[in-house]
């Protein structure tokens, strides 16, 4: 008989990776934000919008004292609006998105590059409630490295394992979506509580509960690649 570690090894059931962008501290926010560049173009020391120069009106840099947060208009909290958050998104790439600089400088369209792919980033991670939840602990100084249960209970890693073999024998679409409804279940309730814990600025049971969203994000995945018809 296999005990539940081993099993639980050969199922190579791991927290989902979340990929996502290096931050930086807030020290070094405050240094770069001392240290603002002026226009690149015509030598103005205005930030302006943070994305033109009020001067010239040439496309800047991304700003590296901004965080996801505030390059999205949104409050520094978990709880996220995000039909306002699509809008934002969507008035963002209107305004710097490469094809509308196609014929400007080459110095513009470098920095329309990065200032897309930034605002991508920003958007789908404040989009999602995992990566959100990861992302404000990092902006709180806190990281769960990767490949570690961050010593999970026996309890919960047995569920995952159960969870886990239910869906390996799942033969049926019926069974499958069982298990992805308690999938879904379990995220609704992780997420309202992930919620409640940085309310508290309880950051610690923030990264507890966020650990747990991330097995149960691989599970997700899954449960995507089972409803694949071979």
């Amino acid at each position: 008989m296999w005990g539940w570690k081993a099993r639980f090894q050969l199922w190579g059931l791991q927290p989902a990776v979340v990929s996502g962008r290096r931050l930086l501290s807030s020290h070094a926010a405050s240094q770069a934000g001392s240290h603002r560049a002026r226009c690149w173009h015509c030598g103005d020391p205005g930030r302006g919008d943070g994305f033109f120069c009020p001067r010239c009106r040439a496309l800047q840099p991304p700003d590296p004292t901004r965080d996801y947060f505030t390059l999205m208009d949104c409050n520094r909290s978990f709880k996220v609006d995000t039909t306002k958050l699509q809008h934002r998104y969507q008035q963002l790439q209107r305004l710097i998105h490469p094809d509308f600089f196609s014929q400007r400088s080459q110095t513009e369209k470098d920095f329309s590059e990065k200032h897309s792919t930034l605002v991508n980033d920003a958007y789908k991670t404040l989009l999602a409630p995992l990566s959100r939840g990861l992302y404000l602990l990092k902006l709180h100084g806190i990281e769960i490295p990767e490949g570690t249960d961050y010593q999970m209970d026996s309890q919960f890693l047995m569920e995952i394992m159960e969870i886990n073999e239910k869906l390996a024998e799942a033969q049926s679409e019926e069974a499958v979506a069982e298990v992805e409804s308690t999938v879904q279940a379990k995220k609704k309730e992780f997420t309202d509580n992930v919620k409640m814990a940085f309310e508290q600025d309880d950051f610690e049971k923030a990264k507890e509960i966020l650990t747990k969203m991330k097995y149960f994000s691989n599970v997700e995945e899954k449960v995507k690649l089972k409803k694949i018809p071979l």
